[in-house]
């Protein structure tokens, strides 16, 4: 059976069962010409016409043109999922900072506080940080911007100082690192593939997922690289 009559199968199998649930759990109007089904969640009063349901992606199996190709890609499979719960955690300290500023109204509190947080990050990260390679860290500047919208260097500039910023930068190209680096897996391929490597992790619950600020589809991301870095236009 291939996998698309699985798939049918386990569609209708789906469909019946939950049938049957809303039979058991919907108000039917007498008077209406079509019968109105509405669903009640076990322990909640509200009824609901819908159900919101989570993404589901099909991945296509992955396909090399070569060892070298294959071996490329699970080295940067493995810093991808070392660095992403880094990028993670930066966006959510970022959330937690804004949302904390909203509250503070005097400039000298907020600026106190702005330092605080900022101190408090680099201690959170800079034993760790400073083991990574220099792929790892470039991966890392790029999965904070998909994770945030903001390049590593304008959030060292807020944090901090532009000139601080500027030494950040200057310090990481010395290393062939920019912070001012963006993540755009619709133009760049290696950036399409690290895309794919964290929504692979994300549907085996490898990863946690944390949805990107940016506007791209992963599906029509897929569809526009499936021959590889020469993408359909």
């Amino acid at each position: 059976m291939n996998r698309y009559k699985a798939l049918v199968i386990v569609a209708l199998t789906c469909s019946f069962t939950f049938a049957q649930e809303m039979n058991r759990d919907s108000i039917m109007f007498e008077n209406d010409s079509i019968a109105d089904y509405y669903v009640r969640f076990e322990g909640d009063s509200i009824l609901y016409s819908s159900i919101a349901l989570d993404e589901v992606f099909l991945f296509d199996q992955l396909k090399f043109k070569d060892r070298n190709e294959k071996l490329r890609y699970y080295i940067l499979r493995r810093k991808t999922l070392k660095v992403y719960p880094y990028a993670k955690l930066a966006a959510e300290r970022l959330v937690e900072l804004s949302d904390s500023l909203s509250h503070i109204k005097k400039h000298r509190h907020r600026k106190k506080y702005t330092r605080k947080v900022q101190k408090f990050i680099e201690d959170e990260f800079s034993a760790e940080l400073k083991k990574l390679t220099r792929t790892e860290g470039q991966i890392l500047v790029k999965l904070i911007y998909r994770q945030t919208g903001t390049t590593a260097f304008d959030l060292v500039k807020e944090l901090r100082s532009g000139w601080r910023a500027f030494w950040y930068n200057a310090t990481a190209n010395a290393f062939n690192i920019s912070i001012k680096e963006e993540f755009h897996p619709e133009r760049i391929h290696e950036d399409y593939l690290i895309e794919d490597i964290l929504q692979r992790a994300f549907a085996s619950n490898q990863l946690e997922r944390q949805k990107s600020v940016l506007d791209y589809d992963y599906a029509q991301l897929s569809n526009k690289w499936k021959d590889g870095p020469n993408p359909k236009n």
